[in-house]
């Protein structure tokens, strides 16, 4: 779904399960990832369009797309320079203390898992600001703001602190569920297949950009039981 068009920008709304990972191997060229991005969002393939920055495959939510070089340019930059406010969502296992905190681990490469990160004292500066909007039974509702933008920010924080993301497989949150005593609500978390991260807004102020995408359908359905 289309959420913002303008001479300079697309917004899109993407739908959990679209990689967004480039690589020289065939069908992940920059081409190929914006046209299966689009296809996913039910429009036609365009050009020209260029990846401003990405997301997990399995995190739903506004991406950007730039509409020539020199919007790129800018927008790019202004990510680079961390002049792009970014809010998400999460489900988590747990419930955070405090309610509201910064997430500040050093991050790096795990050297056993390629795939993964992982919190270490010799890694980059990472910062992430959570707060808690609701408490349900095992889970928290939160809102997150990462400052940096290092690979599986948000994923490893939550998972370094004790409190992965519901449906998140790589770090730790996806067999959460079989400590769930309510049977009815153990079957729902059992079922969850894919973190529940969503990147519901993105504002560049001095470009008068700010884009939401609504919260996808499993994030709503969940969110819905766990209150009863």
């Amino acid at each position: 779904m289309i959420l913002l068009e303008t001479a300079e920008v697309l917004a899109l709304d993407k739908p959990a399960g679209v990689s967004m990972a480039t690589s020289s191997k065939a069908g992940k060229s920059e081409a190929e990832v914006i046209a299966r991005l689009l296809s996913a969002c039910g429009e036609a393939a365009r050009e020209p369009l260029f990846l401003v920055h990405r997301i997990d495959a399995g995190t739903s939510g506004v991406v950007l797309l730039a509409k020539s070089s020199e919007a790129h340019r800018i927008l790019s930059l202004a990510f680079q320079e961390r002049r792009a406010s970014k809010t998400y969502r999460a489900l988590v296992w747990g419930h955070p203390v405090p309610a509201a905190g910064i997430l500040d681990a050093p991050l790096a490469r795990d050297p056993k898992d390629g795939r993964k990160m992982r919190a270490v004292a010799a890694g980059k500066r990472s910062l992430t600001r959570y707060r808690t909007l609701r408490r349900h039974p095992s889970v928290a509702d939160l809102e997150l703001q990462p400052e940096t933008g290092r690979t599986h920010q948000i994923r490893v924080h939550l998972a370094a602190k004790g409190h992965p993301i519901v449906g998140d497989d790589l770090y730790g949150g996806a067999a959460r569920w079989k400590g769930v005593r309510d049977a009815v609500l153990r079957e729902v978390l059992r079922s969850v297949g894919r973190p529940l991260l969503h990147a519901a807004r993105i504002a560049i102020p001095e470009l008068g950009l700010e884009v939401a995408a609504p919260l996808p359908g499993d994030f709503v359905r969940l969110s819905a039981r766990l209150e009863g």
